[in-house]
């Protein structure tokens, strides 16, 4: 017995989830990126600057946003009728 599949293979995602999915790595990186920084070299001396708002509201709000949208993306189905 032999089985022939005629139906044409598609990719599990379209090109705009792709889009979504390389914005969101673009927002997750840029939000790490504004986390970094505001060490010290010297052990004996304390940075304050690690508490500034940028690093406290701002970064991880951007990532939670990057990882929501990535969330948007897969489940995003271009299949409705």
């Amino acid at each position: 017995m032999k089985f022939t599949n005629n139906s044409k293979k598609e990719f599990l995602f379209k090109k705009t989830n792709y889009r979504w999915l390389f914005l969101s790595i673009i927002i997750i990186t840029f939000g790490f990126i504004l986390m970094s920084g505001g060490g010290s070299v010297d052990p004996n001396f304390f940075n304050t600057e690690i508490f500034n708002f940028r690093r406290i509201r701002i970064a991880p709000s951007l990532v939670l946003i990057g990882f929501g949208i990535a969330i948007y993306s897969i489940l995003k189905n271009h299949n409705k009728k």
